[in-house]
């Protein structure tokens, strides 16, 4: 590139050198000389420009290639030509109009390839070129036509001229209007064009006056423009220009205006300056109408694009930009407005929210997301009617409301869900979109916002009860939501107030039933309510963040516990906690310090404790949590996967994850002794569990007929009623940590230390 832009230099340098030098000496031969090594080194330089820049659209350089060759062509042929009469004497004419038309040609190419055409620019072009044309019409064109001592086609030729260079520069005019950045090769080709009509200018005045040859120094304009195309050819920004960036429909700014202002000012110079001939105001005429032709039209193309330009920002306002359907302000209007009008039919609200849209992000990308999102909306959109109202009001939710009963409000939900039950093509995968949908029927509501959050709610329950379900609004969900509402303010003050606690429940060896560990379990005693379950309030912390402070509370308190134990004597040596983890907490990088923060400060090692984590955690390619997650097991820690079974239960995640341990469900532990097929999972993952060299605890364990099922299934260790529920940590201590709790012979169990392949890291 370097060497492109010195050449540039050079080309311009040595151009300049020989318009002094042909200045100096413009008779022949000298002159001839300096011309034919001038157009010789346009054509040269051009072609060097091609081979070392090599640009993505070569045709428009190809034609200026060739529009230099015939300007050379007329240049060589000018001589011999004025010597000869009849057709041989327009030969040199030939030749340069040839370069004209292909250097016109070039630039509409350049132009319509790289810019395309905006009417903004083209007006604005026309509006110069007319009252360029105009002036050079007047006093250039007009003048050389009425010389009657000379053909009329001599005549023809010497008007031609200037009326060419005004084609050219609107051509140019418009390429510079419509580029937001001058690159270094167009600011050459506009200076190579401003050179040519510099030059005709100066034949046209001459022509003007019956004379068609004059001074040599008329040739300097070309000379110097010649070396400019040259220049424009060899700078590397050449091959930039397929790649222009459009410039935004512009105001007529100070350097548009000083170009534009004595555009309109010719036709009064030239009224001034006429003298009545028929001609002239022929002229005068056709330009004055042209120029206000185009300014009428330039005004009612700025204020049609301000009318697109803000009816653009409305639609952005009141629409989505993914699917294009209304968003909630525009849905909560025309409800609105749907409310006002009355209608005894009544009016219904559709809340539709996708089931395990998180979970196609997460694993396949947004990209795939949202093709989904876009084909849903497409199908709710077949399946409304045009007064049908349906907008996106979040990621992955939807409303449709219309008017109607509800009974017509559920034949939709049903149709919704049949619709979606049809299988989704997407780019290298097919999926089903499954939705849970509320209803809200206008009852007592007579807002839309009120409307709304009732279907809301109705769909919440419905996602509550299961995937694609539909259910219809009642006054009790009301409740239920200010009875949440009332837990997560009693939780943000339980939390404040320190009025949360652990219970432990012991986790046992199934063939002797000693204790080797422990599950902290959280709980939350109300002074009014009473104890709350965490079924009830956990799903409140997690929704509200609140389970970040209560799991560092767990995590802390936890690990206190073990070494009060400790320092009673009470903790047996192989003795650890089991502690619930949150998604939440899973995804915090700080994670891994904190909790080696913790076991430093209480003299523990890493051994003492295990992170319980739930199957739907390790679903998808979160590359987060595995960083996480891998970090722990690097500092010592046991890693249990709970309720395995009830979720996304695959080899893939376990075999990826570094979990050491899984605990079978309840639900597969009640029917062992009554349901072969329970017992056949559990023996499955028993099996599984054993080729991936992980711990196996079964919890929910309450009767011996479960506990000897569990035995001959070789699973070592349990949790259940059988064997103790959760209690504070002094009755823990008083029932399974004093010293004649222990086994016969004295010593607590010590369960076998097992390998997690990879890692080196053993616990039991």
């Amino acid at each position: 590139m370097l060497v492109g832009r010195r050449a540039s230099d050079l080309v311009v340098i040595g151009g300049v050198v020989l318009a002094v030098l042909y200045a100096l000496r413009p008779d022949a031969p000298a002159g001839q000389v300096i011309s034919a090594v001038a157009g010789l080194g346009t054509v040269a330089g051009q072609l060097a420009g091609l081979w070392l820049n090599r640009p993505a659209d070569r045709l428009p350089w190809v034609l200026l290639v060739l529009a230099s060759m015939s300007f050379l062509g007329g240049m060589a042929f000018r001589p011999w030509a004025v010597e000869q009469t009849g057709v041989l004497s327009f030969t040199a004419d030939f030749f340069a109009l040839t370069g004209y038309a292909l250097a016109s040609l070039a630039l509409v190419v350049m132009l319509r390839r790289r810019v395309g055409v905006q009417r903004h620019a083209v007006v604005d072009g026309i509006i110069v070129a007319l009252g360029a044309g105009l002036i050079a019409t007047e006093f250039l064109a007009l003048p050389a036509a009425r010389v009657g001592d000379r053909p009329d086609l001599v005549s023809l030729m010497a008007g031609l001229y200037p009326l060419w260079d005004i084609v050219i520069l609107l051509l140019v005019l418009n390429l510079g209007f419509s580029t937001a950045v001058r690159l270094a090769s167009f600011r050459f080709l506009a200076l190579a064009i401003v050179c040519l009509f510099i030059g005709d200018t100066g034949y046209a005045v001459i022509g003007a006056r019956g004379e068609l040859t004059g001074s040599a120094l008329l040739d300097l304009p070309f000379l110097v423009g010649f070396s400019m195309l040259a220049a424009a050819t060899l700078h590397p920004s050449m091959a930039e220009m397929a790649h222009i960036r459009q410039r935004p429909v512009q105001a007529w700014s100070a350097v548009r205006l000083s170009l534009m202002v004595p555009a309109l000012a010719a036709p009064l110079v030239v009224m001034l300056s006429v003298n009545g001939n028929s001609s002239d105001n022929l002229a005068l005429t056709l330009a004055t109408g042209g120029l206000l032709a185009a300014l009428v039209f330039r005004s009612v193309s700025a204020v049609r694009s301000n009318a697109d330009i803000q009816r653009g920002l409305v639609f952005r306002a009141t629409h989505d930009p993914l699917t294009g359907l209304p968003n909630r302000d525009l849905l909560t209007q025309e409800v609105g407005e749907m409310l006002a009008a009355g209608r005894p039919d009544g009016l219904w609200l559709l809340y539709l929210d996708l089931d395990g849209f998180k979970l196609v992000n997460d694993h396949w990308g947004h990209e795939v997301g949202d093709l989904l999102l876009i084909e849903v909306s497409q199908r709710l959109s077949r399946l409304t009617r045009d007064r049908t109202v349906c907008a996106r009001i979040a990621g992955d939710e939807f409303v449709i409301a219309d008017h109607g009963q509800a009974a017509d409000a559920e034949a939709m939900a049903a149709r919704i869900q049949e619709e979606l039950a049809r299988p989704i093509e997407l780019p290298g995968i097919e999926l089903v979109a499954v939705a849970s949908i509320g209803i809200a029927p206008l009852t007592d509501q007579r807002n839309a916002e009120s409307l709304l959050r009732d279907a809301d709610l109705a769909m919440y329950r419905a996602k509550a009860e299961g995937r694609g379900r539909a259910r219809v609004f009642d006054a009790a969900m009301r409740q239920t939501v200010r009875e949440r509402v009332e837990i997560e303010l009693a939780l943000r003050q339980a939390v404040q107030r320190n009025q949360l606690w652990l219970s432990y429940q012991p986790l046992v060896e199934t063939r002797t039933g000693r204790v080797v560990g422990a599950e902290a379990l959280i709980r939350w005693t109300h002074p009014v309510r009473g104890p709350i379950s965490p079924v009830e309030f956990i799903p409140v912390a997690e929704e509200t963040g609140l389970i970040d402070q209560i799991g560092s509370f767990v995590l802390e308190e936890s690990l206190r516990q073990m070494a009060l134990w400790r320092d009673e004597g009470l903790l047996p040596e192989t003795f650890y906690m089991s502690v619930n983890a949150s998604a939440r907490q899973l995804r915090d990088h700080s994670l891994r310090r904190k909790i080696a923060d913790g076991l430093r400060v209480y003299r523990l090692g890493a051994d003492r404790l295990n992170l319980e984590i739930t199957e739907s955690i390790l679903i998808g390619d979160n590359a987060q949590v595995m960083d996480v997650l891998s970090g722990l097991r690097g500092l010592g820690i046991g890693l249990s996967v709970d309720d395995f079974g009830t979720g996304y239960s695959s080899l893939s995640y376990l075999s990826r994850f570094p979990v050491t341990t899984v605990k079978i469900d309840r639900a597969f532990v009640t029917g062992l002794g009554v349901d072969p097929g329970d017992e056949a999972i559990v023996r499955a993952v028993v099996a599984m569990s054993a080729a991936l060299h992980l711990g196996v605890i079964a919890e929910g364990v309450e009767t011996e007929q479960q506990r000897d099922a569990l035995i001959g299934l070789d699973v070592a260790r349990g949790q259940g009623w059988l064997w103790g529920k959760a209690v504070g940590h002094a009755e823990f201590a008083e029932k399974h940590l004093r010293p004649e709790q222990a086994g016969a012979d004295g010593t607590p169990w010590t369960p076998p230390v097992q390998q997690h392949r990879g890692l080196g890291v053993t616990r039991p």
